[in-house]
């Protein structure tokens, strides 16, 4: 995510090395480099010559604080004001209602229906609501049937009138049906166009008329860049919607959009979506990002989805284990599985500090554990609970049972010895203790 934008970034920031205190001589070369760095990620120009003026502005002057160098500081400036453009703080989301009212709008292809049900899973799970989806793309029988299966996914109602051709009434009636069934969310997927059109604004105005949504919420495909900040101007001017959606942040980002939509429509960027996964929807903390622009990580992100996992139960179990030094492959492959619930594991080490850029030309898959998991699942009961009876003729029994070779699974068995002596070593020093008390 932003990959180039950060290794531009980067490259900016070394030309302060050295120096004493920032001048306006020395910073000129710096601020040419992030301007041209925002150009390439698609932000307008006039957007970027505004953005380096303010860093200018703030800068200039600035002697450095203790051991804080020019670079550092010029970093922490960049990313208050990376933090500004993107909106400042996080943005409240209205889903109060009886029923509260969601539209969904944007172009065909930007994710509007895999975001509809990422919304409702989201408001389901954790924010305790009852949510219903509106098929109200009248165009498009496939968009039926795909909320229809994302419903299906999430065990959310869908709301369908595949004969109706009148989507302002298929908006009406799905209220209707929502009070009756006492759902106290609905959301409105609609239709969307390979372009800005009249009959499309008018239909979508329509929808906003007679359903009088408390939110709008118009969804952008993050790749296209300055387009999507055209095409926000466009719908925001007719809509007056109420925040923007980033979908596709997995794919090749250039940042465009981010930087760029709040500062043109005056409207906060309210959620990102990656993936098709129904749980990869993140609400926009715009410092956050910021941070991870500039490959500071983001660590708090990361513990929340860890604690979004954590199981106090089975933690304390763990934590028994640990302690007595058994610690074994069952309760190994239980962590796995809740890794794997956090996320996509390459999007994940990215909010580990620093770890950004080592990931460049790392590919790591959903499908990274596979391989452990089915060695794992090679082993009897009796040797999951006991990894010393492990020999080599049971290692060739796991590797003939798992399709893999010997040699990868003495591999794996080292490197879970080598964690198993690191947790031991935790446990007497005590760090371990300490670490499991602040989880808690």
């Amino acid at each position: 995510m932003f990959q180039s934008l950060s290794e531009h970034l980067e490259s900016a920031f070394k030309n302060l090395k050295g120096q004493a205190r920032i001048t306006e001589l020395n910073i000129t070369a710096t601020l040419k480099d992030i301007r041209r760095a925002l150009v390439d990620a698609d932000v307008n120009f006039k957007i970027a010559k505004d953005f380096t003026d303010r860093v200018k502005a703030k800068a200039i002057g600035e002697k450095v604080i203790n051991a804080i160098s020019p670079g550092q500081l010029m970093v922490k400036i960049v990313k208050d004001e990376l933090t500004e453009l993107m909106g400042g703080q996080e943005s409240s989301f209205n889903a109060k209602g009886s029923p509260a009212v969601i539209l969904i709008a944007g172009l065909q292809g930007s994710g509007k229906t895999t975001f509809s049900g990422k919304l409702a899973n989201y408001l389901k799970t954790k924010k305790g609501l009852s949510p219903i989806l509106v098929a109200a793309d009248i165009y498009r029988p496939a968009a039926m049937e795909q909320l229809r299966i994302l419903g299906e996914q999430i065990s959310v109602d869908v709301y369908i009138e595949e004969e109706n051709k009148d989507a302002s009434s298929i908006a009406q009636n799905a209220i209707k049906e929502a009070r009756s069934k006492n759902k106290n969310v609905v959301i409105i997927d609609t239709a969307g166009r390979l372009a800005i059109d009249e009959v499309m604004m008018t239909e979508v105005a329509n929808i906003k008329k007679v359903a009088n949504p408390q939110e709008i919420l118009f969804v952008v495909d993050s790749m296209t860049g300055q387009d999507a900040v055209n095409t926000a101007k466009a719908f925001n001017d007719r809509l007056d919607f109420t925040g923007v959606v980033l979908t596709k942040l997995d794919g090749d980002t250039r940042g465009g959009a981010a930087l760029s939509i709040k500062y043109t429509v005056t409207k906060p960027i309210k959620f990102t979506s990656s993936g098709e996964k129904m749980d990869t929807l993140d609400v926009f903390y715009p410092e956050r990002m910021a941070q991870r622009i500039l490959g500071m990580g983001d660590i708090t992100t990361l513990v929340e989805k860890a604690q979004e996992q954590f199981d106090e139960k089975e933690a304390k179990k763990l934590e028994g284990k640990i302690r007595k030094n058994k610690f074994d492959f069952a309760d190994f492959k239980i962590q796995l599985e809740q890794i794997k619930k956090m996320g996509n594991m390459k999007d994940l080490l990215g909010m580990i500090p620093g770890m950004g850029k080592q990931m460049k030309d790392i590919d790591i898959n959903d499908n990274s554990f596979k391989g452990i998991e089915a060695m794992i699942n090679s082993m009897t009961v009796e040797e999951k609970a006991n990894p010393d009876l492990i020999d080599m003729s049971r290692k060739k029994r796991i590797a003939s049972g798992c399709g893999k070779d010997i040699s990868e699974v003495n591999a794996f068995m080292k490197q879970f010895e080598q964690m198993r002596d690191m947790m031991k070593g935790m446990n007497k020093s005590g760090m371990f203790g300490k670490m499991m008390s602040g989880m808690k």
